[in-house]
């Protein structure tokens, strides 16, 4: 007869543990990298809203110093679009992000792309400012 002492297990049942173990490994990699992405597009957001602000401000002061450094600190690859009227300066900042995207080199098309079929989140921004009296 065979018996079994409180709190042995059999060799399936070990076997099971580090089954369970290694899913829960790959459960909570899989939901730290989902969050470090959301808050990536959350870092990009910000420096677009940052950006069209900085260039709207800058545009209506009539500081085109101040507006290339502005420009200057958008997410790389970033479509900044500056419209001026008499009444209105509006600057709209766009750029499509695309998961584990990584420059190595100069240039647009240089850098690795392995997450090419995972798709691309569009994120945009946009400002607007009356110009200054005299810019």
């Amino acid at each position: 007869m065979l018996t079994r002492h409180r709190g042995s297990r059999t060799r399936a049942e070990q076997g099971m543990v580090t089954a369970e173990l290694a899913v829960a490994t790959l459960a909570a990699a899989a939901l730290m990298i989902m969050l470090s992405w959301g808050i990536f597009l959350i870092t990009i957001q910000l420096r677009c809203i940052d950006t069209a602000a900085a260039v709207a401000r800058q545009t209506a002061r009539g500081d085109t110093a101040a507006v290339v450094a502005a420009r200057s600190r958008a997410p790389r690859g970033a479509v900044v679009e500056v419209s001026k009227t008499p009444t209105l300066v509006r600057v709209d900042v766009r750029v499509s992000v695309r998961a584990f995207r990584w420059a190595t080199g100069a240039g647009a098309n240089s850098g690795h792309d392995f997450g090419s079929g995972l798709g691309s989140v569009d994120v945009h921004a946009n400002a607007q400012v009356v110009p200054e009296p005299g810019a």
